[in-house]
């Protein structure tokens, strides 16, 4: 109970991914079938293929009401992400254990990383695209994802440069890595997972 306490007064300055603003009924229909369109085209076809004329054509709407509702393919593909992103905040800032608060610190940086290399794997090439653009690649949801491994880090006892060592653990969750250990080395998700693992526990001394 204390841990969730202290997490929730350390992270509250970091809110989850922000909700889309109120929208008519009709807008919110339009942006519920445009967004159901882009994530059954990429599950499809990756998200490298789609293109706003693919999302517009699927979704039944004009390209001009996909544009003037995200501006931009990358405003798109942002939205997905931050969608997806919330859902993962809300899991690891107030779930259950041993993802959320009630877990050892360790336990919960052990299910951290393994929970979010899966999201990585699955979200890579959107990921990728936002990695690209320092103002999405360090936004909000990025921010809170280094405040809570920083945070657990903290409760674990661990020493020295806190800050450093986050920036560390998440190197290793970075979607081009990830891709790359995949790819490119044969690296499964559980052998990365498991190399996660070993670096937490040097880290905390376990």
């Amino acid at each position: 109970m204390v841990a969730a306490i202290n997490e929730s007064a350390g992270l509250a300055g970091l809110p989850v991914t922000d909700s889309a603003p109120h929208e008519r009924g009709d807008a919110a229909r339009n942006r519920a079938l445009l967004l159901d369109a882009a994530r059954a085209l990429i599950a499809e076809h990756g998200a490298d293929a789609v293109t706003m004329d693919d999302v517009a054509s699927a979704a039944g709407v004009g390209k001009g009401t996909l544009f003037r509702r995200f501006g931009s393919r990358a405003g798109l593909m942002i939205v997905l992400l931050d969608e997806d992103e919330k859902v993962q905040q809300q899991a690891f800032m107030f779930g259950p254990p041993p993802l959320g608060p009630g877990a050892s610190p360790v336990e919960r940086l052990l299910a951290y990383g393994r929970e979010r290399l899966r999201f990585v794997w699955d979200h890579r090439a959107l990921l990728s695209d936002a990695g690209r653009d320092p103002q999405t690649r360090f936004n909000a949801p990025a921010m809170l994802h280094r405040s809570h491994v920083r945070m657990l880090l903290a409760t674990a006892g661990t020493s020295g440069d806190l800050d450093g060592q986050a920036d560390a653990l998440l190197s290793l969750l970075d979607s081009d890595y990830v891709t790359h250990q995949v790819e490119d080395l044969g690296r499964s998700l559980e052998t990365q997972g498991q190399a996660w693992e070993d670096v937490v526990r040097k880290l905390c001394g376990t």
